[in-house]
């Protein structure tokens, strides 16, 4: 098991507008993160926030980079202690719960065009990692994290049938990749 890599060193006040940006973002919606409301938020104004960040490109990698490092906590934690119900099951459940608690910032996180060059080194992968742990294969680990991103943000947008029981879908997913 890899180490997680080294978080990003932020001063106080970036911190803060990092923080500030995740409740604009969960609260309001992507499109509501704007400079201008973010330097509201925070008691500043936008041109201001540059000193602390270049760009909403890079409040963005620092949102990304803060979910890839809770994300990757989660999901190492339940792959180590999973329980009597297992490895499959306490991933698929932890990468849920984080997703469904946090679908704005899921979205920026998985959708196409975050930052990546922007984030720490080998974050992104650490905090997959967990995926090939429980498989130990590569494809297969692709192949449930495929069956784990397309339940979740399915769910979030809520395009499944009404009558649809997806703690039932889940499990099934969970049987599938857990024969050996």
């Amino acid at each position: 098991m890899t180490t997680a890599p080294a978080p990003a060193v932020r001063s106080e006040r970036a911190a803060e507008i990092v923080a500030t940006a995740r409740r604009i973002l969960e609260h309001d919606g992507p499109d509501a993160l704007t400079m201008r409301r973010l330097g509201d938020a925070v008691g500043m104004r936008a041109p201001s926030l540059y000193k602390h960040f270049p760009s909403k490109r890079h409040v963005e990698a620092a949102l990304v980079e803060d979910a890839f490092a809770e994300m990757g906590a989660t999901l190492h934690r339940a792959v180590e202690r999973p329980g009597r119900r297992g490895p499959v099951a306490a991933l698929l459940a932890a990468y849920r719960g984080m997703a469904l608690a946090n679908p704005n910032l899921y979205r920026l996180t998985t959708a196409p065009g975050p930052a990546r060059d922007l984030l720490a080194p080998g974050l992104e992968a650490w905090s997959g990692e967990p995926f090939f742990l429980v498989t130990g294969q590569p494809y297969l680990a692709q192949a449930l994290w495929a069956f784990a991103h397309g339940m979740t943000i399915l769910e979030i947008d809520d395009r499944f049938m009404d009558d649809s029981d997806l703690d039932r879908t889940w499990r099934s997913g969970v049987r599938a990749f857990s024969r050996p």
